[in-house]
């Protein structure tokens, strides 16, 4: 059995640590800062095994040359970005296999939030850097609203009771904003209630999964009318397909 657990860093990121229940080894995903990997390796007598990567923003790459300094070990990441110390490039439909987890991962490409961005899914796992997020996505800073419109959707194809390990804690904040947009959801008020619980207690509101997401996440959501409806009030014009819906709550929403 694999365990994932989070490994806060800097102010709302979580490096995910994957372990086989019982063995030293362990890989982790998307290392911005080494430190608070390191320090959870030495408390814990882990032996870090490998090394996932995302996509190439500093947050999520910024630990791997500290981290093989203590210990050669592979790095995945996408094959389109440049990634410091990847061994293995990756591209749609690759796999992953960890030998030390005896685990198996497929290689999703996600464009949108950057150029290059990639997934990795396996045992009802997905781990998805800053493409989809609790209740929320990306901001667009490398792709087109039609792009990450795809990437979610082709996530969303995946099994619904599939856990979303997503790469920030913005749970709270994405979801005050999602029952603007769609406030008739009674799914996401009750959503809203108890991520605001578990934020009061100071824990973690991840992992979620695909079906909670499409139940409650506006930007999975385009074809809802009440979402629909909102968001042509918010752009002050009528919305003729799914994908500009999407463009004008991912708009609503970097707009603050």
């Amino acid at each position: 059995m694999i365990t994932v657990k989070p490994v806060p860093a800097f102010n709302d990121n979580y490096i995910w640590l994957l372990q086989r229940e019982g063995a030293p080894d362990c890989v982790v995903v998307d290392p911005g800062d080494p430190v608070p990997v390191l320090n959870v390796l030495a408390e814990q007598d882990l032996a870090l095994a490998g090394i996932l990567i995302t996509h190439h923003h500093p947050d999520h790459t910024g630990g791997v040359g500290e981290l093989l300094e203590h210990r050669q070990v592979p790095v995945y990441g996408p094959a389109g970005e440049t990634i410091p110390g990847r061994t293995q490039a990756l591209r749609e439909g690759d796999t992953v296999y960890l030998d030390a987890l005896d685990l198996e991962l497929g290689v999703l490409e996600v464009p949108g939030h950057t150029a290059g961005h990639i997934a990795y899914y396996g045992q009802g796992m997905l781990f998805c850097g800053d493409t989809l997020f609790a209740g929320g996505c990306g901001r667009l800073f490398e792709g087109t609203p039609e792009q990450m419109y795809q990437s979610l959707e082709k996530l969303t194809g995946l099994p619904p009771d599939t856990r979303i390990y997503c790469a920030h804690e913005y749970t709270l904040a994405n979801l005050r904003f999602a029952i603007r947009v769609n406030p008739g959801n009674t799914a996401l008020q009750e959503r809203l209630q108890q991520v605001e619980a578990l934020r009061a207690a100071d824990r973690c509101t991840l992992p979620s999964t695909i079906d909670e997401e499409c139940r409650t996440n506006p930007f999975l959501r385009s074809g809802d009318p009440d979402v629909k409806q909102h968001a042509e009030n918010w752009a002050g014009k009528r919305l003729t397909d799914p994908v500009q819906v999407f463009a004008a709550v991912r708009a609503w929403k970097d707009a603050g």
